[in-house]
């Protein structure tokens, strides 16, 4: 059913992933697909890397360890935001759009006030994209 799997990850956040890291994971194995860990930066230097070079490499070393981890075939795809916080959606779409996964695999928090009037990450993506999107509360 699954051959292609995507998973978002914040590298400055890996704690509040575990569930979707392990959901993502065990629906591979169950379905034989490969998994790509999508991040997102920008050109300037953050508290993750100092370049985009280096946050693809970390990046890279992320997905390689949770595909070891998980006995899952893994990749990575980093891709350039001009500001994470302001344009993430917009770019997650866009790299959802190239990869064409058959499913996304989304950590989120349980929603509280703010998300009546800005949605969050995961109801954008779930909302806009033409794969499937699982939605992991941690």
């Amino acid at each position: 059913m699954f051959t292609n799997i995507i998973v978002p990850v914040d590298l400055a956040h890996e704690e509040t992933l575990s569930k979707a890291l392990q959901v993502s994971a065990d629906l591979a194995k169950h379905y034989g697909a490969k998994v790509t860990y999508l991040g997102v930066t920008s050109n300037t230097p953050s508290s993750v890397a100092h370049n985009p070079d280096e946050f693809a490499e970390k990046l890279a070393r992320f997905a390689a360890a949770q595909g070891e981890v998980h006995g899952v075939e893994a990749g990575s795809h980093a891709a350039i935001a001009h500001d994470p916080t302001v344009d993430v959606d917009d770019v997650l779409l866009r790299a959802v759009g190239e990869l064409a996964p058959d499913l996304v695999v989304m950590a989120s928090h349980v929603p509280g006030i703010v998300d009546y009037v800005w949605p969050s990450n995961g109801g954008k993506i779930a909302g806009h994209a033409k794969a499937s999107v699982m939605v992991v509360r941690d």
